[in-house]
């Protein structure tokens, strides 16, 4: 299933020292491809709320990034904990670690630069997601795909159809869909 990437891309795990780059690209992503998908409300609350980086996941080596020329163009990662997106606040179990045997690892917060979209980014950190998770036991993957990343997931193996309407810490609401793929 893996698509082709230009050889002058690295993938590679997220560092600490560049979660602000990371957050700054979130950002970027986000403005410039939900105006396709969401009302300018829905986009500015998705800027704030959802395109935030995750310390956790940087620090628990399960972030990736993708860089061309030191810059960086798309990220993505997995949780083994129990929080299921950025914009669902804070809760006192997200913290918790889940059970590879009985509960599904976490696909979280993936971002592409506009310009970059299109180009396999997305699917070789689905790759590197599965697999790091794979190795961990995980049998299965869940997410919460904003409408951007449907077509990405859908075509990677992830299957859920029915909307769900999530709201923001600020009361806006966008449609998501909860998705789900066995671990090949």
């Amino acid at each position: 299933m893996s698509a082709p990437i230009r050889e002058d891309l690295t993938l590679r795990v997220a560092r600490s020292d560049e979660a602000a780059a990371v957050d700054a690209l979130m950002k970027t992503a986000t403005r410039d491809i939900f105006p396709l998908f969401y009302d300018a409300e829905q986009t500015a609350s998705s800027v704030r709320f959802i395109a935030s980086v995750d310390r956790t996941l940087i620090e628990d080596g399960t972030y990736f990034v993708v860089e061309v020329s030191g810059e960086l163009v798309a990220c993505g990662g997995w949780s083994r904990r129990d929080k299921l997106y950025s914009g669902s606040g804070d809760a006192a179990g997200d913290s918790r670690l889940l059970d590879p045997a009985t509960e599904p690892a976490r696909v979280r917060a993936m971002f592409t630069r506009a310009e970059w979209t299109r180009q396999g980014l997305g699917t070789r950190i689905l790759e590197a997601c599965e697999s790091a998770a794979r190795a961990e036991g995980f049998k299965r993957l869940s997410l919460v795909a904003t409408l951007p990343g449907l077509m990405l997931y859908r075509r990677y193996g992830f299957e859920g159809e029915e909307r769900q309407v999530v709201t923001m810490p600020d009361g806006v609401t966008i449609d998501c869909v909860p998705m789900e793929k066995t671990v090949s």
